[in-house]
């Protein structure tokens, strides 16, 4: 009887372990703030590498200048790491080994990161983060995406926005630091930020503006800041934007509707014997089928000679003349008004004494004597 007493005991402390599991699976869920990773030191790993691992990667020939003024900084960057680094400036190549003091598994892979973003014209400042544990680097390739040119290198800039302010916004919410240079986006800063700045970017070689992912982005900044909103959903607080098809596609003037698929073959026409048959022509005789024929010609000739007649006399007809009642209504009316205006000038006339003032005869004479004792 002790068997079965046992058995029992133990069911409640396993219901209890499965209850413990799931609230520490919950628990693990969510980090703790201002926790950090511990970094890996030499202590993990006494021993070091069993073998060496090597990267190559090439560089455009504008940025030689460049990778030789900053070379021995590359170098110290990754000395410290136990990393060696070779400059070949013929072959335009930068190489990065393991060597026997290197323990950190993981050095080489950020040594790798370190050289692709420096041949991507990432300065090296920014660059030499990517060696730091929160860090890490993703190079985004755009050349593909737009088959057009033009239209690459408007969406391109679009990106970059006027003086690189949307960029700059980019950078202030993702918290990383972007580069566009070619036909390449370079990304430097935490996984979820490179999450973010992917998908800006691929969205803006897809048309979709990016003001519209920087709205979003503020948007959630903000939400995260409220810790009872972390465990809601945020879809009702974000915008849904919808595409506007501005541009239709022209259709043609002639469009040609399909017709419904029938399994059945199309009617077969008819020929000339079933068309004869059809109207009695193929029963007569020769001569009356010529005489028909005849008939038809003639009928056909009658037809041509009457429109010729009409368009010879068409020169002929002549041209139909405007009314011109209105106009002599008009000079009738004004013919009126002259008539009484003749009127009152006769009466004015009637008024006054007619007849030209008399001469007086002495005033010539008057005038002459004057005349004379001038000359004398």
């Amino acid at each position: 009887m002790a068997a079965p007493a046992e058995s029992t005991s133990k069911t409640p402390t396993n219901k209890k372990q499965k209850k413990n599991k799931h609230t520490d699976e919950t628990e693990l869920l969510t980090v703790p703030d201002g926790w950090k990773e511990p970094k890996f030191a030499r202590v993990d790993n006494p021993r070091g590498l069993l073998e060496e691992s090597s990267f190559a990667t090439l560089f455009p020939k504008y940025r030689e200048a460049y990778l030789k003024q900053c070379w021995p900084l590359v170098q110290k960057a990754l000395g410290d790491v136990f990393i060696s680094a070779t400059l070949d400036l013929i072959e335009g190549s930068i190489t990065v080994n393991t060597t026997k003091k290197t323990f950190d598994p993981y050095a080489i892979l950020r040594a790798r990161d370190l050289i692709k973003l420096l041949a991507r014209s990432v300065p090296f400042e920014q660059a030499v983060r990517i060696l730091e544990d929160d860090m890490a680097c993703d190079i985004i390739k755009i050349g593909t995406l737009v088959r057009n040119r033009e239209r690459f290198v408007k969406r391109r800039q679009r990106l970059i926005g006027p003086k690189g302010s949307t960029l700059k916004a980019l950078e202030l919410l993702t918290s990383c630091y972007v580069m566009v240079q070619g036909s390449t986006v370079s990304a430097l800063g935490p996984y979820s930020g490179l999450k973010e700045v992917r998908k800006v970017v691929l969205d803006t070689m897809k048309n979709i503006h990016p003001i519209y992912n920087i709205k979003t982005l503020m948007i959630k900044r903000e939400l995260a800041n409220d810790p009872e909103l972390r465990t809601q959903s945020w879809e009702r607080f974000l915008p849904n934007f919808r595409h506007k098809s501005l541009s239709k596609r022209k259709q043609p003037k002639k469009k040609t509707v399909k017709k419904e698929y029938t399994p059945f073959p199309p009617p077969q026409p008819e020929s000339k014997i079933d068309k004869e048959l059809a109207t009695g022509e193929f029963f007569l005789r020769e001569s009356e089928k010529r005489r028909q024929k005849m008939n038809e010609i003639k009928a056909k000739q009658a037809e041509a000679l009457s429109k010729r007649q009409e368009q010879r006399q068409k020169a002929f007809i002549p041209p139909k003349e405007k009314p011109a009642v209105k106009k002599s209504k008009a000079a009738t009316g004004e013919n009126k008004i002259d008539i009484q205006a003749i009127k009152e000038k006769v009466k004015k006339a009637k008024s006054k004494k007619l007849g030209a003032p008399p001469v007086n005869p002495e005033t010539p004479s008057a005038k002459d004597g004057k005349r004379k004792k001038v000359k004398s």
